[in-house]
């Protein structure tokens, strides 16, 4: 199938052949993302107007829809400029008036003649103790008033376009629907109650009361399942075009390992066991790897990324490890180099500063497979740098890497296989838009040794009072991190808050007791700054967030932020998990400006009741909502019409398994039920994964 099939052509022609559809409502409508009439077809009514019939506006609590049938009274024309036209009314049980505003008195009379009936619907006010209807929706003699819908659907509107407008806009776009083939597993549609697509598009605009427009009726259900089934779908394939890649078989016989494990002062959890279960088993496949660990703050990625570069060595192999920034590479070298060293593995580091006869030596190394684990920064992927027999690649992933740059990578290693760590636990819907063409090992236990940490919440006010307690805990010995609030304006704003705190801090508790690193600073400069912290030379160490990502100062047991409520939880969630890595109690102190807003008091104390990170996670995820708990710009996540990620979690998870099964028994998808998926790629305008369905 080369172009899109014909049975959708209906639904991407132009707007302008629509009824009622000029060149000018079609240029507005492209305001909202409506551009064909497929788009009409998934924009939604997102509420509705109940206009059954009442006998009487008797008993209508003002600000009220009300429809009834009503005999016309005398007219009371405007007396003067600017007041308005009024008609009298009677229904079955009292007495009203419409009002009309700039309305010529010719067209009233047609339309409302005195001693007729009419069926009159619109909002009910009060005005002067007396019942009005100002410019009702509809007039209509009674036997016409069947075309008052009983439910009006509204629909998401733009300026200048009107309800009547977009509700005949939609019905044209209904009038062409086609009916497509079935896509979705028949089981699961008989499970749910689902109806066909076409059915299911027509009741969710036709609906008959509020339980209709809800998410949870089966109709809408259906729809955002096929919007996530093609998302699923997508990824999929992108999955399964990697696994054809062909990988390496990489299996070890353990002696590494077990070397490693010996000269631990504990044994893993269940969880690091679990993941490094399944890392193995998927390099010993000859398919290519292609997984993600996902693990909260200080649960023990480095041990099971370890254990994943050693079955590369064991199997004769080199294994590469990479950071988002030079700080964090050497942090993993020296998190690494102690345990490498126990079973006589050979480590090296090359970042941008690595040159000359230094670099070419180390590239030597690298080319010959002495050097048989590197870390490095994005420098490893230099044209020059070239590697002996690289069987695996591992990302830590601070800057989230997109499917085409996963792509990307594993193209660098002759079917290497590709591990992507992240220390941002991610909410299982988000974990599936963002990475389900990956393979998900979750490490969601603390190793033993990690002490809680004790998290308060201290207002601004008393912040001569934390500068007290400060200076007491370095006085035991005790190191602490400082960090300064976000300024929005800018980095330089930033910069000013730093060098502020800096310094009031450096007077309290003496001149070279207090370190500074910002995102201004030349590397090699913040890079001594950190050092000296890490080396207990400096006793605080004042930051911008520049210090969230992964350092590791096992003997920092306080932190403290500035402003607290002006960070999101899981920025705050990281921060707090750079103190309680050592053996000492740890406190977190988060100052807030009061008053505190309502969301701002919520995050505070989500973080002091639980350290679970995919708990916080989710509780951001509720109340930021997905695009802007990862930043819809790079987060690469989908922007879905009708799923919604917060709340459609579990269909996601279904979506996934069916399109990986559908897949699996159909990788060219030529099937009845893959022709059909075809179709629902077009309509949901995959084209990416339109080309990546080739002969298998």
């Amino acid at each position: 199938m080369t172009g899109r099939p014909d049975i959708l052509f209906p639904l991407f022609g132009d707007l302008t052949a629509l009824d009622g559809v000029g060149p000018k409502t079609a240029k507005l409508l492209a305001q909202i993302d409506i551009e064909k009439p497929r788009d009409l077809i998934f924009a939604l009514p997102q509420s509705g107007v109940d206009r059954r019939r009442r006998a009487s506006l008797h008993d209508v609590p003002a600000g009220e829809v009300a429809t009834v049938e009503v005999q016309i009274g005398p007219h009371d024309p405007p007396r003067g400029p600017g007041r308005p036209y009024r008609v009298q009314v009677q229904d079955a049980e009292t007495t009203f008036e419409l009002v009309f505003f700039h309305a010529r008195g010719d067209y009233l009379r047609r339309l409302l003649p005195q001693g007729a009936r009419r069926v009159v619907s619109g909002k009910v006010d009060i005005f002067d103790g007396r019942a009005q209807m100002v410019h009702p929706d509809h007039v209509l003699p009674p036997e016409q008033a069947d075309t008052i819908p009983e439910f009006e659907p509204i629909y998401p509107l733009t300026a200048g376009v009107t309800l009547k407008t977009m509700t005949k806009a939609v019905q044209g776009a209904l009038d062409r629907l086609p009916d497509l083939p079935e896509w979705v597993d028949p089981a699961l549609r008989a499970r749910e109650g689902w109806p066909a697509w076409r059915a299911a598009v027509e009741a969710a605009h036709a609906p008959l009361g509020a339980r209709e427009i809800a998410a949870t009726a089966p109709p809408r259900q259906r729809l955002a399942y096929d919007e996530l089934l093609a998302h699923q779908l997508t990824l999929a394939l992108a999955r399964q075009s990697l696994r054809r890649d062909k990988g390496q078989v990489s299996e070890g016989d353990g002696h590494l390992r077990d070397k490693v494990l010996a000269a631990l002062p504990y044994r893993p959890t269940g969880a690091q066991a679990r993941a490094i279960a399944e890392i193995a088993a998927d390099m010993a496949q000859p398919r290519r790897m292609n997984r993600l660990l996902q693990g909260d703050v200080g649960a023990g990625k480095t041990l099971v990324a370890l254990m994943a570069l050693l079955v590369a060595v064991e199997a004769g192999g080199q294994g590469v490890m990479m950071a988002p920034t030079e700080i964090l590479a050497r942090q993993h070298l020296a998190n690494l180099r102690p345990l490498a060293e126990r079973a006589g593995v050979r480590l090296d580091i090359l970042t941008g500063r690595d040159k000359g006869a230094d670099r070419a030596a180390k590239l030597k190394a690298l080319a010959a497979g002495e050097i048989q684990v590197l870390v490095g920064t994005h420098a490893v992927f230099q044209k020059d740098v070239t590697f002996h027999d690289l069987r695996l690649a591992i990302v830590d992933e601070q800057h989230r890497f997109g499917v085409a740059q996963r792509m990307e990578l594993s193209a660098k290693g002759q079917g290497a296989d590709v591990l992507v760590m992240t220390a941002t636990p991610i909410p299982r819907s988000l974990a599936l838009a963002s990475y389900g063409d990956m393979d998900v090992s979750v490490l969601d236990e603390k190793p033993p040794g990690r002490t809680p940490v004790k998290t308060a919440l201290v207002s601004m006010a008393r912040l001569d009072e934390v500068a007290d307690h400060l200076a007491r805990a370095l006085a035991e010995g005790r190191q602490a991190y400082w960090v300064c609030p976000l300024v929005e304006e800018s980095e330089a704003t930033d910069l000013t808050a730093a060098e502020e705190r800096f310094k009031a801090l450096r007077a309290r508790l003496g001149e070279g007791r207090v370190g500074l690193v910002h995102g201004q600073m030349p590397t090699a400069e913040r890079d001594a700054a950190m050092a000296r912290f890490q080396a207990g030379e400096t006793g605080v160490l004042v930051a911008t967030t520049v210090i969230e990502v992964g350092v590791d100062v096992p003997n920092a047991s306080i932190m403290v932020i500035e402003r607290a409520e002006g960070f999101g939880l899981a920025q705050l969630h990281q921060l707090r998990g750079r103190v309680g890595r050592g053996a000492a109690a740890s406190t977190c102190l988060l100052l807030y400006g009061a008053p505190l807003s309502e969301p701002g008091r919520r995050r505070l104390e989500i973080l002091r009741e639980t350290e679970d990170g995919f708990r916080i996670a989710e509780e951001d995820l509720a109340m930021r909502g997905a695009g802007d708990l990862i930043g819809t710009a790079q987060s690469g996540l989908p922007r879905f019409r009708i799923a919604d990620l917060e709340r459609q979690s579990a269909l996601m998870a279904l979506a996934q398994d069916d399109a990986r099964k559908l897949l699996h028994d159909d990788p060219a998808l030529e099937t009845a039920r893959g022709q059909a998926a075809r179709i629902l790629l077009w309509l949901m305008e995959q084209d990416r994964a339109i080309r990546l369905i080739r002969v298998g």
